[in-house]
């Protein structure tokens, strides 16, 4: 049976719209949490009794049933249709869990203006007095400025550039590394005032931010298969004007569990090489070479 024609015929045997309008609304929702319950009453049966509930399939069968009912009622009296919400649902899905294939971002005519499909970026870790510095360097040569965590106790922000890195590895986007790598698009004036400019800049470092303090808050992703569906609503949001749009939430979640992952590695071993690789979408950690360390500390 189509969903369609399901929603069709459950609506005929509604009842739930007899004592007034706000009844017809509130108790299908009630329904849909109620019968919700009961499939984990029957789970929990299934738990205490395990092969003696003999009948566990098919109530699951029977209360999976009432759900799809109470949902398409309640599909029906806000004027959805059950069709459309499922092909939604299989797309969100899909950009989250599906295979992680996006726009290609990264690239323009000029080569100067492009990221190279592969890199490596070092991270140099030197105490001064109280103070401990994080540089990044590419091709031997410090970009951007020294940083420290700009925070009370020691937190290991000061290796965040892992994000940008990350960004770009996974998804082809980072205005902060176009800039601090000298690969802003100025040969193409709109881009480089909108997509290379400083409003999305200060929005990346704000993304970077937010994914960070999520991470402080989530034991920095060790161990998680993935982030909060909150969370990439959110970056999505901040980015809704920027080319970075179009890239699914399953590369977001990608760029930001192989970020993660890199940074514990780099916070642990205070430094060490990033190897971006576009093509692959991927981000390495590798430990630093001593002769990287000895030109990071000459600089």
């Amino acid at each position: 049976m189509e969903l369609a024609n399901y929603q069709s015929h459950a609506l005929e045997t509604d009842r739930t719209g007899l004592n007034g309008a706000d009844a017809a609304q509130l108790v299908p929702l009630l329904g849909l949490a109620g019968e919700a319950g009961q499939l984990l009453s029957e789970y929990k049966k299934w738990l205490r009794d395990g092969p003696s509930h003999v009948r566990f399939v098919d109530r699951v069968h029977e209360e999976l049933g009432d759900i799809l009912w109470y949902i398409a009622n309640v599909a029906s009296k806000y004027g959805l249709d059950l069709e459309d919400i499922a092909a939604a649902n299989l797309a969100k899905t899909r950009a989250r869990f599906g295979e992680q294939s996006g726009v290609t971002l990264g690239t323009c005519g000029v080569e100067a203006e492009s990221f190279p499909d592969r890199f490596t970026l070092t991270f140099v870790q030197q105490v001064d007095g109280d103070r401990v510095i994080a540089r990044t360097l590419f091709n031997g040569v410090q970009v951007g400025a020294e940083l420290t965590d700009n925070a009370h106790e020691d937190d290991g922000y000061r290796f965040h550039d892992v994000f940008h890195a990350g960004f770009v590895a996974v998804l082809g986007w980072s205005p902060v590394l176009r800039k601090l790598l000298g690969r802003k698009r100025k040969s193409i004036a709109k881009l480089d005032e909108v997509e290379d400019g400083g409003r999305a800049a200060v929005i990346e470092e704000g993304i970077a931010a937010l994914i960070f303090d999520y991470g402080r808050n989530h034991n920095f992703l060790e161990g998680a298969g993935g982030v909060d569906e909150a969370l990439l609503k959110t970056i999505r949001g901040m980015c809704a004007h920027l080319e970075v749009k179009d890239q699914p939430e399953a590369l977001w979640q990608s760029a930001i569990v192989q970020s993660f992952a890199a940074w514990r590695d780099l916070n642990a071993a205070h430094g060490g090489a990033l190897e971006v690789d576009r093509t692959a979408r991927t981000l390495r950690y590798v430990p630093a070479a001593p002769v990287a360390s000895a030109t990071a500390a000459a600089l």
